[in-house]
């Protein structure tokens, strides 16, 4: 009877251990499950929740032909007698270039260039001439070397001016000359009067050549160029 008695008292004091462990095993469990939580909270964002990339401007290329006529209106002053060749020249299109019902070029694009010539005019010959050439456009942002025709302007001859000069001086020396000696007085006067109305001739210059902003001019590619356009 004793004996049983011990391993009934046993049996129980063991159940009673293991009871009393039981909250410690749950309370570890839990701890354990709140510090997952607290990782998975904690966790970086994924890639898939970034903003999204800026769209990618798409551009299409236009090719404007050799021979396009480029009208433009001037922004520097140029001048026969004021400019130098290499000087820097800028103008805007006054007027949009269109392929296809595209705008390749839109009006108020910037063109430059450079003078190629300025000569002012000369007292014994030589008329005033200015001239320039255009390398370069702006358009949509971007810069584009061009390939164009050159523009120049010359004076307006005065030829029939001068003779109209010379024969005015021989007139009125001819009449002198017949007033102060006869017939041949006359013919001594109007080579005299001739001679004086040459060198009324030679002592004046020609008109010379000045274009300021806002003169209308013409050139024309001579190369094929390519643009892109916005989309």
């Amino acid at each position: 009877m004793k004996k049983w008695a011990c391993v009934i008292g046993l049996s129980f004091g063991m159940v009673a251990c293991n009871g009393a462990k039981a909250p410690e095993n749950a309370a570890s469990t839990d701890t354990t499950g709140t510090g997952g939580t607290g990782t998975a909270a904690n966790a970086p964002l994924s890639s898939a929740t970034s903003a999204p990339a800026a769209p990618v401007a798409r551009f299409t290329e236009v090719t404007i032909p050799s021979g396009t006529t480029l009208r433009l209106s001037l922004a520097s002053a140029v001048g026969s007698d004021t400019s130098n060749v290499e000087q820097a020249v800028r103008a805007t299109l006054s007027s949009p270039v269109t392929i296809n019902g595209r705008e390749a070029l839109p009006s108020g694009s910037e063109v430059t260039g450079v003078v190629t010539e300025a000569d002012g005019s000369g007292r014994v010959k030589g008329r005033a001439r200015v001239a320039m050439r255009f390398n370069a456009v702006k358009a949509h942002g971007e810069s584009y070397d061009i390939r164009t025709s050159g523009y120049a302007q010359e004076a307006a001859a005065t030829k029939k001016k001068d003779a109209e000069k010379i024969a005015i001086g021989a007139g009125a020396g001819a009449a002198l000359g017949a007033i102060l000696g006869g017939g041949g007085g006359a013919a001594k006067g109007a080579a005299i009067g001739g001679a004086g109305g040459t060198g009324v001739v030679l002592a004046t210059k020609g008109k010379e050549i000045h274009l300021g902003p806002g003169a209308a001019i013409t050139t024309r590619l001579t190369a094929p160029l390519t643009v892109r356009i916005p989309s």
